[in-house]
Order: C-alpha cells, then structure tokens, then sequence
C-alpha cells in the first residue's frame, strides 16, 4: 500500500468519524455552557443540573440523526469497499 492511498484512507476515516461525532459535541458544549451560565446567575451549584440535560441533549441529537449517521457510515463502507484492491494492492 503506498503513502498516498494510505494517507487518503487515514483523512477519509478521520473526515468521517468527525462528521459523525461533531454534532454531538457541539450539542453537549452548547448546553453544558447555557446550564453553567445559568448556574452563575443563580448561584445554584449542582452537580445533576449540569450532567442530566447534557446527556438528554446529546442522545435526542443522537436519535434524531441516526438516519443520517447511517448513510454517511453506509457511503463510507462502500467506498472503502470498492477501493479495496488499491488499499490491498502491495507496491
């Protein structure tokens, strides 16, 4: 396998794994943040406040874009499949 298709291999992999993940993070970075500014205002300094809507805002983004999440894994997986002997290929 040369360095070049190695290379692609490893950004595509990469591109993908962001593009799955990124919605996620953001969605739990965006309410951590609104759940600790509105723990400053009101001083109200619990530990549940902040991890419970975290976790129910990641996995309703989680389900709601499962359809999407599969078919970029789909399109991933046959792409990779179809380049299969170039990834195989020793040269």
């Amino acid at each position: 396998m040369g360095h070049e298709t190695l290379l692609d291999l490893a950004k595509s992999t990469l591109m993908t794994a962001l593009m799955i993940c990124a919605p996620a993070l953001l969605t739990g970075m965006c309410v951590g943040l609104l759940i600790s500014l509105f723990q400053t205002v009101t001083s109200l300094q619990e530990q549940t406040l902040t991890i419970v809507p975290k976790m129910l805002a990641v996995v309703t983004v989680l389900v709601l874009l499962m359809p999407w999440i599969l078919a970029t894994l789909q399109e991933y997986t046959a792409a990779l499949f179809s380049n299969l002997a170039a990834f195989g290929h020793s040269g």
